[in-house]
């Protein structure tokens, strides 16, 4: 089949023309124009080789030429130096629950990711996520030559969702090199790696750049459909899947930014993930290392947000007067606590520690765990009986 244009004239004598003339203006314009523009793009350095003058092409009191040199082109990008460099650290985490005698063998509850960040003479340490390892009677650690080691949890917290475990050091050649969170900017150019959907995808790299800091995101630790803390995490859009969980989000020097913990997983939604920020994983990972245990204050009480009862009962079983609206009320109290020892009941409503409103349960744990050391004082300003208190109590120390 030909194409054509019915608004086409046929030319009345074609072989009239001539093409030599129009083609050798076109040759001696196109020369002179490279001819006029070689010199700044040789300036520019924009040419894709480099240009030598004759001087430099003859040897020193000799008019030979110097022998013509072969131009290597490194056609490696910085992606694969970076993954090449880092890749042995990233590690698949195997939750193995249960091991019963008319079980053949033990079944793998999960398998999530890990980062190899420390290493001594004797172990390897692994940092991942709390929820990678939830439940598990045995870990393993599968490198990336795929042998699967024993793996010793030292430890866990909940709410930064971190765990760190350890392995022996002579199946590991090195460690990760930590960087730094708090100067990344908003585009910067990350890579994930990780071991999304099981461990036949270990290894996986995908790239994408920061979309967002110090994002706020919700955290249900008890799983009653209640938020219980809220995480401030780094947003990029590369892509992370189930199994990515505790895996490495790595900045383009090669160093470890953030533990890659979770994604919002909607239909709607594409490209949003989540990672904990390395300078706010660092001193939960060295608690942990040191002794398995985060101490935080205690107050000895099992808060509730007003939110999470009816707004009739505020007046009618709190007696609260009409314009406190928000608030924590105290639901148990521990005998001989840092509460009790206050003075505060069951069904006192928080409304203020120390300078700080409390608006619900994340506000209270906020200040108590962030602002707050074991042994140190606080004020608390409550509500009883419609009337307005405050006391003093002595925070104490928790394990976690």
């Amino acid at each position: 089949m030909g194409y054509y244009d019915d608004h086409m004239q046929p030319q009345a004598n074609p072989k009239k023309r001539s093409w030599f003339l129009p083609t050798a203006v076109g040759v001696i314009i196109g020369a002179l124009i490279v001819f006029l523009a070689l010199p700044s793009l040789i300036k520019a350095n924009l040419l894709p080789y480099e240009m030598q003058n004759q001087n430099e092409l003859t040897q020193q009191g000799n008019d030979s030429p110097l022998p013509t040199q072969t131009v290597n082109v490194n056609i490696q990008t910085q992606v694969t130096d970076v993954v090449e460099m880092v890749s042995d650290a990233v590690v698949g985490v195997v939750n193995v629950r249960g091991s019963d005698f008319w079980i053949q063998q033990d079944e793998d509850a999960g398998t999530g990711s890990g980062v190899i960040y420390k290493m001594d003479n004797q172990y390897a340490y692994v940092v991942s996520n709390h929820h990678v390892i939830e439940g598990a009677t045995e870990l393993e650690v599968s490198l990336t030559d795929g042998e699967r080691v024993p793996a010793q949890l030292l430890g866990s917290d909940p709410f930064n969702d971190l765990a760190v475990l350890r392995i022996d050091a002579d199946h590991v050649d090195k460690a990760i090199e930590l960087g730094h969170s708090e100067n990344l900017k908003v585009g910067e150019p990350v890579i994930a790696i990780g071991s999304p959907l099981g461990l036949q995808f270990s290894g996986s790299v995908t790239q994408g750049i920061i979309s967002g800091k110090e994002r706020i995101v919700p955290q249900d630790l008890d799983r009653d459909g209640m938020a219980d803390w809220h995480s401030e995490v780094i947003q990029t859009d590369a892509a992370i899947n189930p199994g990515n969980s505790g895996g490495a989000l790595i900045n383009m020097r090669g160093q470890l930014i953030g533990i890659n913990s979770m994604k919002i997983a909607q239909h709607a939604v594409e490209g949003i993930g989540f990672s904990i920020p390395i300078d706010t994983a660092k001193p939960i990972i060295d608690d942990l290392e040191d002794d398995g245990k985060i101490t935080r204050p205690y107050m000895g009480v099992t808060p509730r947000s007003l939110s999470e009862i009816p707004s009739h009962n505020w007046s009618v079983s709190l007696n609260l007067p009409n314009n406190v609206t928000e608030g924590v009320f105290l639901e148990n109290i521990e005998a001989m606590s840092p509460a009790g020892q206050a003075g505060l009941e069951i069904y006192d409503v928080i409304v203020q520690l120390d300078d700080q409103p409390i608006g619900d349960v994340i506000d209270l744990r906020k200040h108590l765990y962030q602002n707050k050391q074991p042994g140190e004082q606080m004020t608390v300003i409550y509500y009883r009986d419609g009337n307005k208190r405050q006391t003093t109590m002595t925070l104490s120390a928790q394990d976690f």
